[in-house]
């Protein structure tokens, strides 16, 4: 076994409040409750607002507040993540934070929500770090996720457990809980979404086997999730295929043939129009006199 437990705190996230400290006093009392945990995810801007105003640089208040507490209770820890001011940018990033307290990565958002998060730069690079004794990691943020391609770049880096903080407070939930599982079994993997709740996210957060297999579903309502999961499955998944039968990764990596779609232009694409708010004259809506 490649045992690894890991927690979503899924937390009621407060609007225009820097919810640093409460999320310290939760992520104590959870370890306290349950000491045998060594890695703690939070929601996609569960702390340092959800407004680009609230921007921090990094490294700044919130994230040395996570340092502190990660290296006072041994954990690893990605504290969701936060808005990051580099001069006129302003970046979704998540950090990750090691039991000894020092930030081994940051990773920004490549696919910020747009055209619903105005005014944040994506990043252009993934972010897999490894954990000794467990396995190795990629992050992605929320909307990263609807974009297979950025999933596959960090399973073809070697990730196991994909990490997914979120914030969807929306009626595509349902949606995306589609996307997890699909995501899961696409890359032979697990896949660990945290969702906020209140101002932060519906909640449903959802944990998902290699094979697709949901292993926790919560609900709507705050809730600390631990689960130890076994990172055996995905070399073995991986090995002899999800359930014994598909081998995507392999038919992936043999395949004798290049996407057109990522080399070639495409005149269709080029036709939708600019990536906009609809608006009620669009054709979602509808024509008013």
């Amino acid at each position: 076994m490649r045992p690894i437990a890991i927690a979503g705190l899924q937390m009621d996230v407060k609007p225009g409040a820097d919810n640093t400290p409460m999320a310290v006093t939760k992520i104590r009392e959870m370890v306290q409750r349950f000491p045998w945990i060594e890695l703690v995810v939070l929601s996609e801007l569960a702390v340092s607002g959800m407004k680009t105003t609230d921007a921090q640089a990094l490294p700044g208040p919130s994230e040395r507040a996570f340092q502190d507490l990660a290296r006072s209770l041994g954990i690893w820890l990605v504290p969701g993540s936060m808005y990051e001011r580099v001069g006129e940018r302003v970046y979704n990033t998540a950090s990750v934070i090691d039991p000894k307290g020092e930030v081994v990565g940051r990773y920004r958002k490549m696919f910020p929500f747009q055209p619903y998060e105005p005014g944040v730069t994506p990043g252009d690079r993934p972010l897999v770090f490894d954990i000794p004794g467990a396995g190795r990691f990629g992050l992605s943020i929320c909307y990263d996720l609807w974009f297979p391609e950025h999933s596959r770049w960090l399973v073809s880096q070697g990730a196991e457990v994909i990490l997914h903080p979120s914030l969807t407070d929306t009626i595509d939930r349902d949606v995306e809980l589609a996307i997890i599982r699909a995501t899961a079994a696409h890359n032979q993997c697990f896949v660990v979404d945290v969702n906020g709740v209140g101002e932060g996210g519906n909640g449903r957060s959802l944990f998902v086997g290699p094979a697709g297999d949901v292993l926790h579903a919560a609900g709507s309502d705050e809730q600390q999730m631990p689960l130890e999961l076994d990172l055996d499955r995905v070399s073995r998944s991986r090995e002899l295929g999800l359930r014994g039968l598909g081998q995507p990764l392999k038919s992936f990596r043999d395949r004798d043939f290049d996407f057109p779609c990522y080399a070639e232009p495409s005149p269709y694409l080029d036709s939708l129009g600019p990536l906009a708010l609809p608006s009620r004259r669009s054709p979602l809506g509808v024509t008013r006199k």
